[in-house]
């Protein structure tokens, strides 16, 4: 887990741009926010291991449910009746029945439920209140049991149990020996090796056999990691990504015994790694993925190298990838989508070589209508290259527009190329968005993600500060009308933008944004306790470094805000307190500083629920219309 899990919850200058100019279009319909924000129409294609049927999410009574369909012949039924929350996620266990997530209020304590492909015989498999389940793998030696790791025994730490799908019954596979906090099972399901961490040092076990007992064979710093991703086709080596010895991650071979490693797979000498891609069946690994401006592939299979350029012949600009696959590989269950469309379905049959449509995701998006993603980088104040993407609206010349700094949350995540529903939204209202990948993003090295350590309302905010500045200074944006807007961490930087830069922004919108830093730490779930010492050190220790951590917490500088502010929190948020942006909104309204608060009591960290998004979306629209001059559908 990395800490994007944890806190869901984060002109001075020389610049290197390419193809700013905007595209001739004449200038484009307002398209209704509900189409950018709706659930997709259909999504979450999951292939059963017979590869005979698939199941899918689609709406039902305004809540996502899953529904399966037969490949290529009949209607499909519903199988999941959820009317509160959407279901979250859900696997086939075997062929004959569908485990599917879901929690309560957007408080995050999934539970998991099982029902047949039929649609009967639902089942709550983990009926436990407070305790947060996931899957950890589902063995092919017996479909009608999967394995999963549940915090019930401590909230702190996950044990693994063997669950039986159609009768509910656990059996305890490992209790957790202190601090494990992910579990590698090998090819034939068996539990053999598991990741700790105690916020400091990340430790490997392993044994040979499920009947032995973990042992520790690595302990390393978690800025230097080792992160198994599976075992090799004979269960004696695993394949790892790691940044051990070099500020890039890159795949290898381990020996798990001693922890050596062993071969070099895959490396890029500019970018960490992705995915290594694999036909379990075929025992092939076939392809390493990493991401520059788009995702890329490495291959070291030609026959899955000839299938990729048969498949980007056949939809050309997009980003096409296999997201599952029958059990005998017969299947492919094939994924295009690009910045233009949140993309489509597919399946491909590998003996006719024939490619057959399930469905569009959102059938209603029309690439034409969307606006394109562009690379640009720039140098920070410091001297560090800092890349992003510039969306500039159809039809606009790029010169003085209202402008949106968008930066992502985590902070330990990255914005990447493809279809952004916020950033079309903004782009079809008449606004250049901007998305940056500031220090302390992952994906750019070692040393690029701990730039960005302590570094809250510092160099990273400094960051967001030249980019506006790098806006402006390209004649990009009307400075009088430049927003910044965010959710999690990037909620916090809109907020920490409008406090120590308030002659900078004309107006700001947080999404479950920490206004207290110090409260934040405070709150963490029982289950993020493993990580605690890591959290402090990539943010700040509430004792030794209290005093930083107020300097840079809005909360504590409210007085500094005189833009007119949005904020909006889940009231069941588990991961920042909802009372704390209370507090922002009672200091700031006390001052006569304009802001508006959107809050739902059925809501986390974030804005699942469709009515609740729609809401959220149309009161940032016109509150942004009104601040920056935007487009707006809605009036008031």
């Amino acid at each position: 887990m990395n800490l994007s899990l944890v806190l869901g919850i984060i002109l001075f200058f020389l610049v290197a741009v390419q193809g700013l100019a905007p595209l001739a279009h004449a200038a484009p319909r307002l398209i209704p926010t509900e189409d950018f924000f709706r659930n997709p129409d259909k999504s979450a294609y999951a292939l059963s291991p017979n590869g005979e049927y698939v199941a899918f999410k689609m709406p039902w009574n305004g809540r996502e449910n899953v529904f399966v369909q037969k490949v290529g012949a009949g209607a499909p039924v519903r199988v999941t009746s959820a009317t509160e929350r959407d279901v979250s996620g859900f696997v086939w266990a075997g062929d004959q029945r569908i485990v599917y997530a879901q929690d309560l209020g957007g408080d995050e304590n999934f539970r998991l439920f099982s029902v047949r492909a039929d649609g009967t015989q639902t089942k709550d498999l983990t009926p436990f209140p407070n305790v947060q389940v996931s899957i950890v793998d589902q063995p092919e030696s017996n479909e009608s049991e999967i394995l999963i790791a549940m915090n019930k025994r401590d909230p702190k730490v996950s044990d693994v149990y063997r669950l039986n799908v159609d009768t509910g019954q656990l059996d305890l596979v490992a209790e957790n020996p202190g601090n494990i906090v992910s579990w590698i099972t090998d090819n034939d399901g068996k539990l053999r090796a598991g990741m700790a961490s105690d916020g400091v040092d990340s430790t490997l076990y392993y044994r040979r056999t499920e009947a032995e007992p973990f042992r520790v064979v690595l302990t390393t710093g978690f800025k230097d990691a080792v992160f198994p991703l599976y075992f090799t086709f004979d269960n004696k080596l695993l394949y790892v990504s790691s940044n051990l010895g070099r500020d890039k991650r890159a795949f290898y071979t381990m020996d798990p015994e001693s922890g050596q490693l062993l071969d070099l797979v895959f490396e890029h000498p500019d970018v960490d790694v992705g995915a290594l891609l694999r036909f379990k069946h075929a025992k092939r690994i076939t392809a390493a993925t990493y991401s520059t401006d788009k995702l890329y592939y490495h291959f070291f299979d030609e026959n899955r190298k000839q299938l990729q350029d048969y498949l980007e012949i056949k939809f050309p600009g997009k980003t096409v990838g296999i997201v599952g696959m029958s059990r005998d590989e017969s299947r492919l269950l094939i994924y295009a989508s690009s910045d233009l469309t949140p993309g489509s379905y597919y399946i491909y049959d590998a003996p006719t070589k024939e490619l057959s449509k399930l469905a569009d995701a959102a059938p209603w998006i029309k690439e034409e209508e969307m606006a394109p993603m562009r690379a640009i980088s720039y140098t920070s104040r410091d001297g560090l290259t800092i890349h992003g993407y510039l969306t500039l609206p159809q039809g606009a010349d790029a010169s003085r527009l209202p402008t949106i700094l968008l930066p992502h949350g985590g902070p330990s995540a990255k914005d990447s190329f493809g279809f952004n529903p916020f950033v079309q939204f903004l782009a079809n209202r008449g606004y250049a968005v901007l998305q940056v990948n500031f220090r302390g993003s992952v994906g750019y090295g070692k040393a690029f993600w701990q730039a960005g350590f302590k570094e809250w309302g510092g160099k990273m905010q400094e960051d967001l500060t030249d980019a506006a500045a790098w806006l402006v200074a390209q004649g990009i944006a009307d400075q009088s009308r430049l927003g910044i807007m965010g959710m999690s961490y990037g909620g916090y930087a809109a907020l920490a933008g409008l406090t120590f830069t308030p002659e900078l922004f004309a107006c700001g919108v947080s999404i479950v944004g920490p206004t207290n830093i110090l409260s934040t730490l405070d709150s963490l779930p029982p289950y993020w306790e493993p990580f605690r010492k890591m959290i402090y050190e990539q943010v700040g220790d509430p004792v030794k470094d209290k005093d930083m951590l107020i300097k840079v917490s809005p909360l504590f500088h409210a007085d500094r805000i005189q833009s007119p502010v949005f904020i909006a929190h889940g009231a069941n948020d588990p991961r920042v307190r909802k009372a704390d942006s209370d507090k922002m909104v009672e200091a700031l309204r006390a001052r006569g500083v304009e802001v508006e608060y959107f809050s739902k009591e059925n809501e986390g960290h974030g804005f699942q629920n469709e009515e609740n998004r729609l809401d959220l979306l149309r009161d940032i629209e016109r509150f942004l219309a009104r601040r920056l001059g935007g487009k707006t559908e809605v009036r008031g």
